[in-house]
């Protein structure tokens, strides 16, 4: 576990930093064929913050703790499958005590592994089209390479990042994690995945230099937006307080306020990925999370 914990150590300094459930059917407004999108919702492990004073620029939760979920998502188009996400390490699963940095800042564990969790909807990870990662993080990366027959949707700015030498040497694993993604696809901003307005990653940059959210149009529960890391919990929105840790703190407050915009625009509800209470109010959520 050494380079895991390297890994822990330097997202506390900065570097880095359940059951499924089907959330809903969606249709595209932009076509007179409306296509049937699904959402699911997967554990992708838990990380129990012990210094929750990172993740604020002024002593607000100095001394405070808090669990955060850590989803990944599968989304189902006609056109294709698209992975948001790809949770912690899987080698954190069957572990039989979570693992804790050695600076005592996080405690992380994973329950399941992703082939385990995919079945249970009846795919493989050979059934994908796409995976895109809000961002390169070892908490969004962990099962990313078992996808290499699908199209990585990066930002250029992203990938620049991740693979170049700084992060190479200071956080190796989530470098690892994504260098076996041959199928590349660069994008720069905004990127409609499928052309009908129903998948769309929204460039927010500042947590990193090529951080996304996930926006998603769905016919049952309406638009819908994935924050990514842009907010991890309630508190910070509300307050607009950014980590310690963003690569970017000029660009994360611009971004706040355009995904502000977007979701007023959109009339979106707003899930925060590593709010454990935003992940319970999602349809169907696992009894387990309650």
């Amino acid at each position: 576990m050494r380079t895991l914990a390297i890994l822990i150590a330097l997202f506390s300094l900065g570097a880095c930093k359940e059951a499924p459930k089907e959330l809903a059917e969606a249709s595209s407004t932009n076509t007179e064929d409306k296509a049937t999108v699904r959402l699911y919702t997967f554990d992708g492990g838990t990380v129990m913050v012990n210094a929750l004073g990172l993740f604020a620029e002024n002593d607000i939760y100095k001394g405070q703790s808090k669990e955060f979920a850590n989803a990944f998502y599968v989304v189902q188009h006609p056109e294709g499958n698209l992975m948001w996400d790809a949770g912690l390490p899987q080698s954190l699963v069957g572990m039989e005590e979570p693992y804790t940095s050695p600076d005592g800042a996080f405690t992380v564990s994973r329950k399941d592994s992703l082939k385990n969790q995919l079945a249970k909807i009846g795919l493989t990870t050979d059934d994908f089209k796409y995976i895109a990662l809000s961002h390169t993080h070892f908490d969004h990366v962990g099962h990313a390479s078992a996808l290499k027959s699908a199209t990585w949707l990066v930002q250029e700015e992203e990938y620049k990042w991740v693979t170049g030498d700084e992060v190479q040497k200071q956080n190796p694993d989530s470098f690892e994690a994504i260098k076996d993604l041959n199928k590349i696809e660069m994008i720069n901003g905004d990127h409609d995945v499928f052309g009908d307005g129903s998948v769309v990653l929204k460039y927010m940059p500042g947590h990193t230099p090529g951080h996304q959210v996930l926006f998603l149009d769905l016919q049952e529960h309406g638009p819908l937006l994935l924050s990514g890391d842009l907010y991890h919990f309630s508190e910070n929105r509300e307050f607009k307080r950014i980590p310690i840790f963003n690569y970017d703190l000029e660009q994360t407050r611009k971004s706040m306020s355009l995904f502000e915009a977007f979701a007023e625009e959109k009339n979106a509800k707003v899930y925060l990925q590593h709010q454990k209470e935003d992940f319970i109010s999602m349809p169907e959520a696992p009894e387990y999370l309650k």
